[in-house]
């Protein structure tokens, strides 16, 4: 779904049938002022959607941009400044806020996780664990707080998981069908232990995710599989121990919390007295 028609119906989710506070103030259609503000230190994600917000509602808004995607944010800097009449503003405001909040949010806890393994060949990736209809701005919110997007949906990469292999029968069934048909995407197989592991590569896959396993047993697939395979792990990462994990020697550390668990960036907006 495109920016803008995602822009509109969030519009359209909150203000439905009218604005009925702003409505029933009888404001006068003078030109008002109003800033947003940071009210913690972050990341920023989500800046020119908040903009786009702001001008889909009332397309004669100033908006004066002072900060960017990817600036670093601290408590009381201003981050833009919107002109226009007031009641437009205020309509606009909330969704404005829970898009450049929520973003800008994934921005900054992503950029902690990547700034504690700089220094390491790993890369930390996404996952599909994001609100619906907002992946596509989700995950450019994690590349904008400096990692990287695992597949952005079922149709660009194959990754069996626990239950399709399940639903096959075993690994190399699984992935024996799925060559009959594949002949351009990636093939990735989560596994849980050596030797499933095993089995994977045997089979001819491009990547193995190592899911949940001790750090012994990843250390132990990375030294004996790095350079033959791509390996990623998954489960269990947090900040308090994803440099062991990095120094492991796996190419990859997938991350859901990036997306599902990132606490919003406190923004607000006030109109100048």
């Amino acid at each position: 779904m495109q920016v803008k028609e995602i822009i509109r119906q969030a519009l359209m989710e909150d203000i439905h049938t009218g604005d009925i506070t702003t409505n029933y103030l009888d404001l006068e259609p003078v030109t008002s002022i109003a800033f947003m503000i940071a009210k913690a230190e972050g990341i920023l994600a989500g800046v020119d959607v908040a903009r786009q917000t702001f001008r889909e509602l009332d397309k004669d808004l100033k908006i004066t941009l002072y900060k960017k995607d990817g600036d670093r944010v601290k408590i009381k800097d201003e981050i833009m400044r919107i002109e226009g009449k007031a009641a437009s503003i205020l309509q606009a405001e909330r969704t404005a806020l829970n898009f450049i909040q929520r973003l800008s949010g994934i921005a900054t806890k992503t950029n902690a996780m990547a700034n504690l393994i700089q220094g390491t060949d790993a890369r930390i990736l996404d996952t599909r664990k994001t609100t619906p209809l907002l992946r596509e701005l989700e995950k450019q919110a994690v590349r904008i707080g400096g990692a990287f997007n695992h597949r952005f949906g079922l149709y660009d990469m194959i990754l069996l998981k626990e239950n399709h292999i399940r639903a096959a029968g075993s690994i190399t069934e699984a992935v024996s069908r799925v060559k009959m048909h594949n002949t351009s995407h990636k093939i990735e197989v989560e596994v849980t232990n050596l030797q499933e592991l095993e089995e994977a590569i045997s089979c001819g896959v491009d990547r193995v995710m190592l899911d949940n396993m001790p750090l012994d047993e990843i250390k132990t697939a990375a030294k004996k599989y790095r350079t033959k395979i791509e390996l990623e792990i998954s489960g269990g990462v947090n900040e308090t121990n994803i440099q062991k994990y990095a120094r492991s020697g796996v190419h990859y550390i997938s991350i859901g919390a990036l997306t599902h668990s990132a606490k919003a960036l406190d923004i607000s907006l006030l109109f100048k007295e």
